[in-house]
């Protein structure tokens, strides 16, 4: 019966996170007292939370992770120097005297945003601000417009370099190895963060893709929802070119040395966090408060990222010291379906706790628990990685939770009605969906391309 522990403690974790406490220190606390009933009462082993130094010392050494803060360091600069802003700009009067043409405009900086930051309430915030208004000056439908800036901000869950994939390849990458030592395979292979980005290359690229038809038809079916502009000032070649490239350049350097095996995701992260503060310090908009505030900035979210993987290493600990992996792994190789059926159900499992937690959360508590059983079962670790990360996307987006509708209300002018927003995603969550069911039915969408790179 001790195991059955460990789903109590799971769902007094979840209740505890419901009412508002810290991530952290509601998983972390939620563990130690569960191990402390557990050994006053002889269901828990005291040795088991022996291993506690070691994890984290493993996390502060560990050299995957050094690349978060370094992919946020080069998030926040791009962020707070104004490159966006141009970029908008100049994609706007590119094509804003087309029909949809601002969806269009809005859509593809999103994508090089997604691209260049890789954190996804940065990327709805900032697009909020700046396209937003100017969409509705230009009297495009508030529906349409949300929506387009909604499920673009969400791209920096899945197009590279995300934060979320570092995170997501550095637990899959345990939870594989694990899986492999369970099947008793003492040689495992590994997978990468490198890996799950050169694996989200493509259905990244599908979801735009996806997303640039439905504003085009949109825009040729019922021409009044995304009018062109007509006033709109020609931009000139220079702009463009001084708008676009500098990103452009960042871009193919950190994706590219990836990709191509030239470097490491720490060693491109450290790259990119160079390379943004080098085209900040060229547009000027970098002095010494602005650079005070992005580093506060930078280390309030590191800190809050590994304060979290230090709860969530002491929480899962403690679950498998109650034997909470073995149950897991019992009743999903008993539900009906084998392991297509376990995967349904994680995956519907997954979205709905996207309504709740952040991917963070998500990350670090249920993929150490169900990974390494559904890679037992069989799957692709990179499929597996992808599908999750597209699962927590579609989940940012969709109502009454979806963290990108509180990002984007929160900025939103007070003439844009909170339901505006909510029937302006339904469209982009269908075609989430869509890129799902792709995925599941050719899952060589997201494993061709690292065969590839990395054979």
């Amino acid at each position: 019966m001790a195991e059955y522990a460990s789903l109590l403690m799971f769902a007094a974790a979840f209740v505890l996170l419901l009412l508002g406490y810290p991530v952290a220190l509601t998983l972390g606390g939620t563990a130690l007292i569960a191990a402390g009933i557990g050994i006053l009462t002889g269901t828990f082993e005291s040795t088991f939370l022996f291993a506690t130094p070691n994890r984290l010392f493993g996390i502060v050494t560990n050299q995957t992770l050094i690349a978060v803060p370094l992919f946020i360091l080069m998030g926040v600069i791009l962020e707070r120097s104004r490159i966006a802003e141009r970029l908008l700009d100049a994609m706007s009067r590119l094509f804003g005297k087309l029909p949809g043409g601002l969806g269009i405009a809005v859509t593809v900086v999103g994508m090089l945003m997604a691209a260049s930051t890789g954190i996804v309430g940065a990327t709805v915030v900032t697009m909020g601000l700046m396209s937003l208004p100017s969409m509705i000056k230009a009297n495009y439908d508030p529906k349409l417009a949300t929506g387009a800036i909604c499920a673009t901000g969400t791209l920096g869950q899945i197009i590279p370099p995300s934060i979320a994939l570092v995170l997501l390849g550095d637990v899959m990458s345990n939870a594989y190895q694990q899986a492999q030592l369970k099947l008793g395979i003492f040689n495992p292979k590994t997978v990468s963060v490198g890996d799950l980005f050169a694996g989200a290359v493509i259905p990244g690229l599908i979801l735009v893709l996806l997303y640039l038809a439905y504003i085009i038809v949109v825009s040729i079916a019922e021409p009044h929802r995304a009018p062109p502009i007509d006033d709109e000032q020609e931009v000139t070649g220079r702009e463009l070119i001084t708008s676009i490239i500098p990103p452009l350049i960042l871009i193919v350097a950190v994706l590219g040395s990836i990709l191509k095996g030239l470097a490491t995701p720490t060693e491109a992260a450290a790259v990119g966090a160079l390379g943004a503060l080098l085209l900040a310090l060229q547009s000027r908009s970098l002095n010494f408060s602005a650079l005070k505030d992005i580093c506060l900035s930078t280390t309030r979210t590191t800190a809050m990222v590994f304060f979290i993987l230090v709860g969530a290493s002491i929480f899962s600990l403690v679950f498998r010291g109650y034997g909470g992996d073995d149950l897991v792994h019992h009743v999903f190789t008993n539900m009906p379906g084998g392991v297509v059926g376990a995967t349904i159900i994680v995956m519907l499992v997954i979205f709905l706790l996207g309504f709740i937690l952040d991917f963070i959360e998500i990350t670090f508590v249920v993929v150490p628990i169900v990974g390494p059983v559904l890679l037992a079962m069989g799957l692709d670790p990179v499929w597996l990685g992808i599908m999750i990360a597209i699962n927590l996307q579609t989940s940012f987006l969709t109502p009454p939770f979806g963290f990108a509708l509180f990002y984007l209300r929160g900025v939103a002018p007070p003439e844009v009605l909170t339901s505006d927003i909510y029937r302006g995603v339904v469209p982009f969550i269908v075609l989430q969906l869509i890129m799902l069911l792709l995925l599941a039915w050719q899952p060589e969408l997201a494993t061709w391309l690292p065969s590839v790179l990395f054979k």
